[in-house]
């Protein structure tokens, strides 16, 4: 009898090892569970690393406005130049330069413009120029032209257009420039004609012909096709810690960044000082990709705008040796930009910020539905700022739901105190940061699996893997985000949305990695986090389908062999998202629960990313990692077997 019972034991220990080594998942098909938000997976746009100026924004002129605090950065004048600030057509932009003559037949006075990083162009394609000139003294001429400074050509010009300017009052003139070849470091080129009169030049600007939906003064085609490719749920904007600025006059307001973009002021970009080894001295933002073309984007893209504002905090990692912050009685200006961009986004025409929207060429609402206050700010002084602002917005449009802050930490201190706040102002969702290690990644399958199911919701509004000493886009970060995701996905009640961080980098202008795009001028660039999110974001489906391991969640636990994984459905697809994090092949099989033999699983695609650790893509060789796609035909009812790459990343699409 005992020797019986012994060997029923061992048959079971045997049994359970050998389903553990194969791997073997239970997903039942028929027991769906959670929603799987639309909002799940977006976007998060700030502007560090020149995303917006030099970057989305197709604006080719540094500086148009002459409005950087020393007026002729990124300028180079020659001959006799004149910075005015009286007299201009643009209240809040009021500087402009005066062309003066040179008082030499042989002697020319101009400007030229280095753009951001050069002036790029190409060979025979159309760049719309327009610049706001006057003649105070009678007529003259000026000649624009695009430059290459390092041409062997007889001439260093490749394209021009001469324009008389003959009237007292500021008048806008335009042109279309076709090089006749390109150049990836030329320069802008502002040349005074007949120099016996002044002439005075304002706003000036240059953008490709070919913008994103064709739009005047639009954003970078091939930056915005790479956003809509992701068809992302949410986009949250525009920062991030531009928002809370370095001091108070730094701070980001979306007032200053509507209307004609001709009179929107210039600002300082925070991340100008913030990183000494990597200054940027000339980070400004001219405002053009503002708060409508923001909306609009969303609108473009399918995504629900997120706009982000200021609480009445400044930066508090930048301001830890000084008071920046508002006094709580000082609130309500604040407060009211929150309900003015409400009124902006989906005021009807007959409202004054429903009207502006209307007259920049949007009468309908852009139907926003929520907005966060506040970024990563911390302590009882942010929780005391937030409170009133709730108080309002709740009252006043109950429809627009609230995001508070956990602070800049994943856990601890900050965190542990912020998130009870966050309930009892009953904030709708709260934004949860974290740039965290690669083991941070590993540890964290089940981070949600406690979370309260009720009340409010996290969104993950800004992550990404470093590997310590491999701050880049290598694969291996990348694959770590994948499996960390799969835990947002199984805890779809609780998680309702999530944003990869940052979005953009210049390779000659960054001051953070890893980034999930890069480019240049004229190339860009997705890296494999960015597979990995559009990995996911094409395959979100709508409810969650519970898939374990030996009855636990599929986390990187102890005996799952490095391995993470989730289900969804989606309409009668079902959907498995796996990751592999281990250094060898895994054998994997789903025994699948609730599949009628009447109709079984008949298609498979197989959408998979894998490369060695620190593969990565660039810009000479961008699809060094990407993900591949097969499809097959199948006829499943229970299980299916196959077998997982190391170190890889797979989605399986199984249709009926």
């Amino acid at each position: 009898m005992k020797k019986a019972i012994f060997l029923s034991a061992m048959t079971i220990a045997v049994a359970n090892a050998t389903a553990i080594a194969d791997n073997t998942v239970v997903l039942q098909a028929d027991k769906p569970g959670a929603r799987v938000q639309p909002t799940m997976y977006g976007i998060f746009f700030e502007d560090i690393n020149y995303a917006a100026d030099g970057g989305l924004y197709a604006e080719m002129v540094k500086n148009r406005s002459f409005e950087f605090p020393y007026a002729l950065t990124g300028w180079t004048p020659f001959g006799t130049v004149e910075v005015k600030d009286e007299g201009g057509p643009f209240e809040r932009n009021p500087h402009y330069v005066r062309l003066m003559p040179s008082g030499h037949n042989d002697k020319h006075s101009g400007l030229e413009n280095q753009g951001f990083f050069g002036v790029t162009f190409k060979k025979d394609s159309v760049y719309k120029f327009s610049i706001y000139m006057r003649a105070p003294q009678g007529a003259g001429k000026v000649r624009v032209e695009l430059c290459n400074p390092a041409s062997m050509d007889n001439s260093m010009v490749y394209a021009s257009h001469t324009f008389d300017v003959d009237s007292p009052d500021w008048i806008k003139y335009t042109a279309e420039l076709k090089p006749t070849k390109g150049c990836d470091k030329g320069v802008l080129r502002l040349f005074l004609v007949h120099p016996d009169k002044p002439i005075d030049v304002e706003h000036v600007s240059m953008f490709p012909a070919n913008t994103w939906k064709g739009r005047e003064g639009g954003l970078r085609r091939d930056l915005a096709q790479a956003l809509a490719d992701l068809k992302p749920g949410i986009f949250r904007f525009p920062g991030g810690c531009i928002v809370e600025g370095t001091e108070v006059p730094d701070r980001y307001q979306w007032k200053n960044t509507v209307g004609p973009v001709e009179n929107r002021p210039t600002n300082l970009n925070r991340w100008l000082y913030t990183f000494p080894n990597r200054l940027a001295s000339d980070y400004y933002q001219s405002g053009g990709l503002g708060f409508y073309e923001y909306f609009q984007l969303s609108e473009d893209i399918g995504a629900e705008p997120l706009p982000v504002l200021n609480v009445g905090l400044v930066c508090q990692y930048q301001n830890w040796h000084q008071d920046q912050t508002i006094p709580l009685d000082s609130l309500q200006p604040y407060i009211d930009d929150a309900l003015d961009l409400i009124e902006f986004a989906n005021g009807s025409t007959d409202t004054k910020w429903g009207k502006l929207r209307a007259d920049m060429g949007h009468p309908a609402p852009f139907n926003l539905k929520f907005m966060a206050i506040g970024n990563e700010q911390w302590g009882p002084e942010y929780v005391a700022r937030l409170e009133p602002f709730l108080k309002v917005l709740k009252e006043k449009h109950p429809e627009i739901k609230i995001i508070g802050s956990s602070g800049p930490d994943s856990e601890g201190d900050k965190f542990d105190y912020l998130w009870p706040e966050m309930r009892r102002l009953k904030a709708d969702l709260v934004d949860e940061h974290f740039y965290r290690p690669g083991e941070w990644f590993l540890s964290q399958g089940t981070r949600y699996d406690k979370y309260p199911r009720k009340g409010t919701k996290v969104f993950a509004g800004e992550y990404a893997c470093h590997i310590k000493g491999k701050k880049y886009n290598h694969f291996y970060p990348a694959l770590l985000e994948g499996a960390f995701m799969t835990g947002l996905e199984r805890n779809a009640d609780v998680v309702e949305m999530a944003t990869y961080a940052p979005l953009f980098a210049h390779v000659e202008g960054w001051q953070w990695r890893p980034d999930m795009i890069w480019f240049d001028n004229s190339r860009s660039m997705k890296t494999a986090s960015y597979y990995v999110q559009q990995m996911y974001s094409l395959n979100r489906g709508d409810r969650v389908l519970p898939l374990t391991m030996d009855k636990k969640p599929v986390a990187g636990l102890e005996g799952q062999n490095g391995l993470f994984a989730s289900a969804v459905s989606e309409g009668n697809d079902i959907i498995v998202k796996v990751a592999n994090t281990g250094e060898t092949a895994q054998p994997f099989t789903i025994d699948f629960k609730g599949i009628k033999a009447k109709a079984p699983l008949t298609g498979l695609s197989v959408t998979r990313l894998t490369a060695p650790d620190d593969a990565e893509n660039t810009l000479d060789n961008p699809d060094t990692v990407k993900p591949m796609t097969t499809k097959e035909s199948i006829n499943v009812t229970a299980n299916w077997s196959t077998t997982l790459p190391a170190r890889s990343m797979t989605v399986f699409r199984f249709t009926r």
